[in-house]
């Protein structure tokens, strides 16, 4: 009994402590979950057990089904794994036996515990995630026995403490970064408190809350540069009648200078302006970014832009190839939804995290997360390039 009060108050500690000390850590999680478990009855062990007390079934009802509860709290290393530690009511199971000579006997057991999970995450899409996840549980289970008439009971009531494994799997689906939703199928391995080692099977709805989730940093531009070339000067007169045919005293109109400047533009934008961290999809700020820069665009003749996508080195590659061509993607659209360059003259393309602007050695041996994503800012970022030609007149 204190043992395991010793556990709960631990867990429940791990659950609070990021509410308390954590604001400012987004990988701390917490969270609630509801569902339905269901435990095997073994009807065939309780009629042995009735034949050797002197006496036998006519029927048996089982109670196989019962509501189960969930919270808990956890650590989200990296993007691919997690700790997770909670407490899980799994609920009341149990059966109602008649017997000869007449009697009845009830059963019932009443089963929670705490568990420690290792979890796993393939992302889908930048909202989509499997997981699957293995550990351990310690579970107490509460017998009661009644029974009337011919039975007799020798120990009516009986608590047990054991730890068993657990695992189990399903779906996660980000909403926004600051709640998800999963749904999950586990199995709990249990000692029901006569000596029966089963399986309680329970499928779960749970709802996701990161702590200390960092605002949405000021827009800023990383970089802007423009190269100048020498202007192209072609001199055109307004008149387009043959010289022989003016009258000599008319005064000749100016001619007009139209300059034309060769322009190849270069802007870096940092992809927590334009999309936050992990997303795709642009943000209100970030659309104010590429509305600037696209007034910067005017009186281009473009000959072709170029948008790249990077990522940081936090996920798989192939995660973030994705998420880099998502973004870039985005940007396309936007630009062309908004009639500022064509699409014909506008490509997109994601190259991941292979191009870092940070050194290999760097960002390395931070205490959390939160550190290493803000050390690696320079790495995520959209880059434009733009090729055409300004046209003026003087």
């Amino acid at each position: 009994m204190k043992k395991f009060n010793i556990l709960l108050i631990s867990i429940l500690g791990i659950f609070v402590a990021p509410l308390c000390h954590s604001q400012n850590v987004d990988h701390f999680y917490g969270g609630l979950g509801a569902g339905l478990g269901q435990a095997r009855i073994d009807d065939e062990r309780i009629n042995s057990a009735l034949i050797g007390g002197g006496a036998s079934s006519t029927s048996i009802t089982d109670n196989r089904r019962d509501a189960t509860y969930k919270i808990f709290g956890g650590y989200q290393v990296n993007p691919n794994f997690g700790l997770e530690a909670g407490y899980v009511k799994l609920g009341n199971f149990g059966f109602n036996s008649t017997t000869i000579p007449s009697g009845t006997l009830n059963g019932n057991v009443r089963l929670e515990g705490i568990n420690l999970d290792l979890i796993g995450y393939v992302p889908l899409s930048t909202k989509l995630s499997v997981i699957g996840r293995i550990g351990i549980v310690n579970t107490r289970a509460r017998d009661t026995f009644t029974s009337s008439n011919a039975v007799a009971l020798n120990n009516p009531n009986s608590h047990v403490t054991d730890t068993n494994y657990k695992a189990g799997m399903g779906l996660s689906y980000k909403f926004s970064e600051s709640i998800s939703l999963r749904g999950e199928y586990e199995r709990y391995r249990i000692n029901d408190g006569l000596g029966n080692r089963g399986d309680i099977n329970v499928a779960l709805l749970s709802l996701v809350f990161p702590f200390g989730r960092d605002a949405t940093p000021e827009p800023k531009v990383i970089e802007h540069v423009q190269y100048e070339v020498a202007p192209i000067v072609v001199v055109v007169s307004e008149d387009p009648k043959p010289p022989q045919e003016r009258i000599v005293y008319e005064e000749l109109p100016a001619p007009i200078a139209i300059i034309a400047l060769p322009e190849h533009l270069h802007v870096s934008f940092n992809s927590d302006v334009l999309f936050g961290f992990d997303r795709s999809l642009i943000s209100t700020n970030g659309k104010i970014e590429l509305d600037k820069f696209a007034a910067e665009l005017n009186g281009i003749d473009y000959d072709h832009v170029t948008i790249v996508g990077h990522t940081d080195r936090i996920g798989s590659e192939a995660y973030n190839n994705n998420l880099s061509k998502q973004r870039a993607d985005s940007v396309r659209t936007y630009f062309v939804s908004r009639g500022i360059i064509p699409s014909n003259k506008i490509e997109s393309e994601g190259r991941g995290s292979s191009e870092p602007i940070t050194d290999a050695g760097a960002c390395k041996g931070l205490h959390s997360s939160v550190d290493a994503i803000a050390c690696l800012a320079l790495d995520r970022r959209v880059e434009v390039d733009v090729v055409g030609v300004t046209i003026s007149k003087q």
